[in-house]
Order: structure tokens, then C-alpha cells, then sequence
């Protein structure tokens, strides 16, 4: 064999087996972890953590004598996401010190809004991110199929407000979240359209809408 012939040999060899890479790359139904992860990604690109289990609607009171609410909203007051004001409200002749809390301008930028409620939202702090599948139990890349799935994820990219001592010590979910990496588990599904979540526990707040997911 010509020197020629051979270098024409091993680059049809390269090309074929660069094209057999893009064809298995690009199954979406094929039951592999990259198929998996992006499953996964999906579903919480979606359904981000937010700092409340339902949307909330500012502005809102809370007495000064109730420190687990008060401690809570000051945080977020601390972190630029709200504003603060005093008042008196009389409760029949009794007269109670009140804290009103409404959104600042850079809360109302850091907001997600429930688009189903006109004025609730939440305040979200990030996606899970996959970082690695540790199991999945067997399955097939036939349309239907399903497996259970094991794995650990990250939150990247987290706001500095999520990220601060004072919030993350009112909302210990958040301190949670962002001590990495955690484990999940999800129930997978395989569709005409490729892998997708079909039940995942935990707390799932919102949609990318904004709409609340009961």
C-alpha cells in the first residue's frame, strides 16, 4: 500500500468514526448519561429554587414582636431586595408596632413574577445543575422505558443576596442548596422526543413562567 493510500485509508477511518460519534451523540432516546444529565438540566431550567414554597404578594406586614418573620424579611432587607417602614396598627383599642415590607427596585429586578396570580412571584436563587450520574437502574432506548436515577448537582451561578450569611441564615434552604454538591434522584421516561423527568422529589416551586407548580 502507496504512502497515498494510506493516508487516504485513515482519514475515511477518522470521518467515519467522527460521523458514528455524531450519530450516537446526537440519539436522543439512546440510555446514556449524557441523555440523562440533559433530561434532568431540562426539568429544573424550569422549575428553579425560590425562597418560599408559594408565590407571595408584597407589600406585606409583619409585628415587630415576631421575630421569626421579621428576621426573615430583614435579611432580604439587608440584601437590597426589599424596603422597610414603620407604623402603628390598633388591633380594637390595643396599638401594636408594625414592620410594612415592599419590594426595592433591585428586588423588583431579582423577582419572578406567578404569572397565574397578578402581583405574586417569588424570589428564586438558581437551577440545579448535574454534576455527575451515579446509577441508573436498566432500561432500553425503546419509547416508554424508564429508569430510576441517582445523581449530585450544584446550584452555579448563584446570586450574591442567596450567597450572603444574613439570608442564608433566615432561610437555611439556601444554605443547604448551595453547600455542594447534593443528591438527587429522579424517574426518567424515555418519549418519541428523547429522555424526559417524569417525577422528581423535592420542592419544586415554579415554572420559568413564573406559575406555581402544585
Amino acid at each position: 500500500m502507496t504512502t497515498h493510500t494510506l493516508r487516504n485509508t485513515l482519514r475515511a477511518t477518522a470521518l467515519c468514526g467522527a460521523a458514528l460519534l455524531v450519530i450516537t451523540g446526537c440519539d436522543k432516546k439512546a440510555d446514556n448519561s449524557v441523555n440523562f444529565t440533559s433530561a434532568i438540566n431540562r426539568y429544573y431550567a424550569a422549575h428553579p429554587a425560590c425562597i418560599w414554597d408559594t408565590s407571595k404578594k408584597f407589600p406585606v406586614q409583619a409585628n415587630t414582636s415576631d421575630d421569626g418573620k421579621t428576621m426573615n424579611y430583614d435579611a432580604l432587607v439587608d440584601q437590597g431586595l426589599l424596603l422597610r417602614t414603620t407604623a402603628e396598627k390598633k388591633i380594637i383599642i390595643i396599638s401594636k408596632q408594625v414592620n410594612n415590607y415592599d419590594l426595592s427596585d433591585q428586588g423588583r429586578a431579582a423577582w419572578t413574577p406567578d404569572t397565574s396570580q397578578p402581583g405574586f412571584g417569588n424570589f428564586c436563587y438558581g437551577h440545579r445543575s448535574v454534576s455527575s450520574i451515579d446509577s441508573s437502574t436498566p432500561t432500553t432506548d425503546a419509547v416508554g422505558a424508564t429508569t430510576q436515577i441517582s445523581y449530585h448537582y450544584t446550584f452555579p451561578g448563584a446570586p450574591a443576596w442567596a450567597t450572603a450569611a444574613e439570608t442564608q441564615t433566615a432561610y437555611p434552604q439556601i444554605r443547604t442548596d448551595l453547600t455542594a454538591p447534593q443528591i438527587g434522584q429522579a424517574t426518567l421516561t424515555n418519549t418519541a422526543n428523547g429522555w424526559a423527568v417524569s417525577s422528581a422529589p423535592g420542592r419544586h416551586i415554579t415554572n420559568a413562567d413564573g406559575s406555581i407548580v402544585q
